[in-house]
C-alpha cells in the first residue's frame, strides 16, 4: 500500500517537473526571439534640415510702396498766334535744349504789321517835328502880339497828343514784334519730345486743342507712391534726421531702377484708404524711369547697428507667437520664443530669445518636433526676390 502512494507521487513529481522545464524553455526562446526582433529594429532615422548660426550686422530697416514715375516738367506745345504750319524743326523721340527751335508759322502776315506799325510811328514822329517848330513860332509871336494864346494853347496838345501817339506806336511796334517773335515755336524746357500731332501746312490756331507735340522733362523724374498712414511718424523721423534715401524698383521688385531722395509727404491723409502719399526726386541721368511707369519705391528709414539677426525663413508662428528652432549640442530641435524688430528683405531682426552664434533651423522645420534628432545638410543661399515670410510681415 504504501510502495503504491510512493509510486504515484513520484510520477506527480515528474510530471510537474516536465511542466516546469517546458515552460522555462517556452519563455527562453519567447525571449531570444523577442530580443532579436528589438535588435533588428532600426532606430528613427535623424530629420535631414538646414542651419544657420545667428550674428550681428548692420541692418537697413526699409517700406516700401508701389507708386508711378511722373515727368518732372509735361509742356504741350501750342501756338500762340494762328497761321500756317510752314515748318518742323523736330524729330520725334528727340531730346531737345531750352530755346530749340520746335517749328515755324508763316510769318509774311506778321513782318507786315510789324513794318506797317514802324511806319506809322515814323509818321507820327515827323508830324511832332513839324508840330514843335510851330508851337516854337506861336510863343514867338504870342509875345510880340501877334498871336493869341488860344492858338498857343491848341498848338501845344497838338505836340502832347502827337507825342502821346508816338508812344502808342512804339507799343504798337512792341506788339507786332512779339506776334513776329510767335511765330517762331521753340521749346520752353529741357525735355524729350513725343508723337507730332500736327503736319506742316495745316492752319493752326491758338485756340486749339490738340498740341503740335507735348514735351516731357524726364531727368530728372518724380514719383508718387503710397504708405499705410501707420508709417506717417517713421517717414517724418526719418525726414528729421537728414535726406531719406529712396530706391526705385521694377514691378517685379527684382531689379533697382534708381536711386533718389524723398522730397515730401502730402498734407492729406486718404481716409478712404488709410494710406499717405509721398514724393522722390531721381536723377534718372540713364532714363531708366520712364514717365507713367509703375515702380516700387522702397524707402530707407534707418540702419540698426550690431543687431542679431537670423534668416526670415527660420522665423516661424505658433500658437504662443513667433518662435525659432535651435540645434543643441546633442543635435536635437527645440522650439525658443523670440522678438522681433521691423522686417527687412532677407533677415530678420531679433530682439531677445537667441544669442550670437546660435544654429537655427532654416530649411525642413516642418518635420520637427521637440527633442527630435536632425541631420545638418548644406543650406540653399537665398534669392533676392524671395517674398518675405508671413511670420516676418506680421512682425511689430
Amino acid at each position: 500500500m504504501i510502495k503504491g502512494r510512493s509510486t504515484r507521487f513520484a510520477r506527480r513529481v515528474a510530471i510537474v517537473a516536465v511542466l516546469l522545464a517546458v515552460a522555462a524553455g517556452g519563455g527562453y526562446y519567447y525571449w531570444l526571439g523577442y530580443g532579436a526582433q528589438q535588435a533588428a529594429a532600426p532606430r528613427r532615422p535623424a530629420i535631414p534640415v538646414s542651419v544657420t548660426a545667428t550674428a550681428r550686422q548692420d541692418v537697413p530697416i526699409h517700406v516700401s510702396g508701389l507708386g508711378t514715375v511722373q515727368a518732372l516738367n509735361t509742356v504741350p506745345i501750342h501756338s500762340q498766334i494762328s497761321g500756317e504750319l510752314v515748318q518742323i524743326a523736330f524729330t520725334e523721340g528727340q531730346h531737345v535744349k531750352k530755346g530749340d527751335v520746335i517749328a515755324k508759322i508763316d510769318p509774311r502776315l506778321f513782318q507786315a504789321a510789324l513794318d506797317q506799325a514802324v511806319a506809322k510811328k515814323g509818321q507820327d514822329e515827323a508830324n511832332l517835328v513839324s508840330a514843335e517848330k510851330d508851337l516854337v513860332r506861336s510863343k514867338t509871336l504870342v509875345v510880340k502880339s501877334f498871336e493869341t494864346q488860344q492858338t498857343v494853347d491848341q498848338q501845344q496838345a497838338k505836340v502832347d497828343a502827337l507825342k502821346a501817339g508816338i508812344a502808342s506806336d512804339a507799343a504798337a511796334i512792341e506788339s507786332a514784334k512779339t506776334q513776329l517773335d510767335y511765330t517762331v515755336i521753340t521749346s520752353p524746357i529741357d525735355g524729350r519730345a513725343g508723337i507730332r500731332q500736327i503736319d506742316i501746312g495745316n492752319i493752326i490756331h491758338a485756340t486749339d486743342t490738340t498740341p503740335l507735340v507735348v514735351l516731357t522733362q524726364t531727368q530728372p523724374s518724380t514719383a508718387i507712391f503710397t504708405l499705410p498712414e501707420t508709417l506717417l511718424d517713421p517717414v517724418r523721423d526719418a525726414m528729421g534726421r537728414g535726406a531719406v534715401e529712396v530706391t526705385a524698383l521694377d514691378q517685379n521688385n527684382t531689379r533697382d531702377l534708381a536711386t533718389g531722395q524723398l522730397l515730401l509727404v502730402d498734407s492729406l491723409i486718404d481716409q478712404a484708404t488709410s494710406t499717405i502719399r509721398l514724393k522722390a526726386l531721381f536723377p534718372n541721368t540713364d532714363e531708366r524711369l520712364w514717365p507713367g511707369e509703375f515702380i516700387n519705391a522702397r524707402v530707407l528709414l534707418e540702419t540698426r547697428s550690431n543687431a542679431v539677426t537670423v534668416p526670415s525663413a527660420a522665423v516661424q508662428r505658433g500658437p504662443q507667437g513667433l518662435f525659432v528652432w535651435v540645434i543643441g549640442a546633442d543635435a536635437s530641435a527645440q522650439m525658443r520664443p523670440i522678438k522681433v524688430g521691423p522686417p527687412t528683405d532677407e533677415v530678420t531682426i531679433v530682439e531677445a530669445g537667441i544669442e550670437v552664434g546660435d544654429s537655427v533651423v532654416t530649411e525642413g522645420v516642418y518635420k520637427l518636433q521637440p527633442g527630435a534628432k536632425v541631420a545638418v545638410t548644406p543650406s540653399t543661399p537665398p534669392s533676392r526676390a524671395a517674398a518675405i515670410p508671413a511670420a516676418a510681415k506680421d512682425a511689430p
